[in-house]
């Protein structure tokens, strides 16, 4: 059975980081880079929201049966094939996998204009996330 309370832990985690993360979207590019505690701040919290969706992801897939991914992206495809977020935005939030693990793995490589850029341009697909997995708590999963 799915767990909501994990599931709303996760997600009030993606919502706390985003709102971290939308104060320095306010700042202009010269303002984040004369900080180079906002490249850290961001990052963590990029990656902290990145690896709360896909605990999400894992868990509703463990739990519904819908198989066993292999990798984060066939987390994100799972979730759109199983319609729990659409298809149309489960290829659209596909990178979110390879950019978790560039954060992970390659961390040395990840620059303060890369993750400015992400934080000016992509914080929406999270918002829209919490928004999906919400509905989905709220429509698929019988009151606690």
């Amino acid at each position: 059975m799915v767990n909501e309370v994990l599931l709303e832990e996760r997600l009030s985690q993606i919502r706390a980081s985003v709102i971290r993360l939308d104060k320095m979207k306010a700042l202009s590019r010269d303002e984040y880079l004369a900080n180079p505690d906002n490249f850290a701040l961001a990052e963590h919290h990029l990656r902290r929201s990145l690896e709360a969706l896909f605990d999400i992801g894992r868990h509703i897939i463990a739990k519904k049966g819908y198989g066993k991914p292999e990798n984060y992206k066939q987390i994100i495809e799972k979730l759109g094939q199983h319609k729990v977020i659409s298809p149309d935005f489960a290829n659209k939030i596909q990178g979110m996998a390879g950019y978790r693990n560039r954060l992970v793995h390659g961390y040395a490589m990840v620059t303060p204009d890369e993750i400015y850029s992400i934080i000016q341009t992509r914080l929406d697909d999270f918002q829209e996330f919490c928004t999906v997995i919400a509905r989905y708590i709220e429509e698929y999963l019988p009151p606690v």
